[in-house]
Order: structure tokens, then C-alpha cells, then sequence
């Protein structure tokens, strides 16, 4: 694993944690669509489902981890979700929801964790 995975993955573990807190339950990790991408992370916010982006980046980054969801990457992650509901039976009463979970590692302390509800 290269650094930049492991920032990743990390940056993946906190927002699983997070969201966990949050009371969620966390149904999946890194689910794989084929060659439509990832779902960093499936989770039941009561009776709705939610498809989580994770961003992570260094605080010295040019970029927030909030401005990583562009346009382009919000129609490609409501895909991704139709396809995991055809694959797992459809969508829950609650609907479904695309939400961000941004992470921001500063050069000392602690990490900053943003969720944000709904953003596509």
C-alpha cells in the first residue's frame, strides 16, 4: 500500500467511526460497481440508505476535502447507488441519500471530521 492508500484508508476509518457515532450503521466499505467505481461507504440512517463519499486530505493540501465532489463525481456516485439497489433489492423506505464526509488531517492535532447530509 503507497501513501497515498493508506491516507485514504485511514481518512475511510474515521468517517466509518463517525458516522457510526452519528447512529448509523455501517452496511458496507468499499463497495465495488464494476467499472462505474466505489462506494466508500453504505450505511442505514434509520430507514434510509446512504451512499458516503469519503475525502481526506494533509491540511498543507491546495484543496479542501469538501470541494473533492464535483459535479461529474455526484452523477457517477447516484449510479453507483441505483446499481447497489438493484443489487440488493431495492431502495429502502427512507430513500436514498448521497452524503460527504470530509477529513482533514493538520500538520499536529487532531483530525478534523465534516459530514455533510445530502450533498447530490
Amino acid at each position: 500500500m503507497n501513501a497515498r492508500e493508506a491516507l485514504g484508508k485511514y481518512g475511510e476509518e474515521l468517517a466509518a467511526r463517525r458516522l457510526a457515532e452519528a447512529g448509523m450503521t455501517v452496511l458496507e466499505r468499499n463497495w465495488r460497481g464494476g467499472r462505474a467505481g466505489e462506494i466508500d461507504i453504505v450505511a442505514l440512517d434509520g430507514d434510509a440508505l446512504v451512499v458516503c463519499e469519503v475525502k481526506t486530505r494533509r491540511q498543507s493540501s491546495f484543496e479542501h476535502p469538501m470541494a473533492g465532489v464535483t459535479p461529474a463525481k455526484a452523477r457517477r456516485l447516484r449510479g453507483l447507488a441505483d446499481r447497489w439497489l438493484q443489487e440488493h433489492g431495492g431502495a429502502p423506505p427512507g430513500g436514498v441519500r448521497i452524503d460527504l464526509v470530509g477529513v482533514l488531517l493538520p500538520e499536529r492535532g487532531a483530525p478534523v471530521v465534516e459530514h455533510a447530509r445530502g450533498v447530490a
